[in-house]
């Protein structure tokens, strides 16, 4: 069995994450150009101080979970061929999620506004607060409720370095 360097293992750490954040700057980049085409659209003039004032909310969350998820790539250019993997992991990592924590946010207030608009205020109140634990229990409840899962026992485990499919 392959030992993974801990050199190895920030690089695969690196492209884990980068599959990820692929995943995720598609979703927020195609929200992002909806909401900046909505002030365009002929029913938007119709819309109420609260709808705007939701609409504001959720693309300026939508730019700033945009800024957050490409980030890590500008951050990589600055630290290209300087060894340091481990700084870039840690950076992006956190980068990715705050960038999750600003498009729930966009998503919740887009699900807001759209919701307002058709149906009555009481009724987008309450979807929306679905939607957002939704989202809560897939993007953070359960992740954090399966961090151990398919974990051996201490006593049976192999150190990290000597397991080749060891995820971190």
């Amino acid at each position: 069995m392959a030992v993974e360097t801990e050199k190895q293992r920030w690089q695969r750490n690196f492209a884990d994450l980068l599959q990820e954040l692929r995943v995720a700057q598609t979703g927020v980049q195609i929200l992002f150009a909806f909401l900046l085409t909505l002030p365009f659209s002929s029913g938007f003039p119709r819309a109420t101080t609260f709808q705007k004032d939701t609409y504001v909310v959720a693309l300026l969350s939508a730019a700033a979970a945009t800024a957050l998820i490409i980030s890590p790539v500008a951050f990589h250019r600055a630290l290209f061929r300087q060894g340091r993997k481990p700084e870039l992991v840690r950076f992006a990592h956190g980068m990715a999620t705050g960038g999750l924590a600003f498009m729930l946010v966009s998503m919740v207030s887009s699900v807001l506004l759209i919701t307002d608009f058709l149906l009555p205020r009481a009724v987008a109140f309450v979807l929306s607060g679905l939607t957002g634990l939704w989202f809560l229990t897939f993007w953070a409840v359960l992740p954090s409720l399966r961090r151990n899962w398919g974990e051996a026992d201490e006593d049976d485990e192999e150190p990290v370095a000597a397991r080749p499919d060891a995820v971190d």
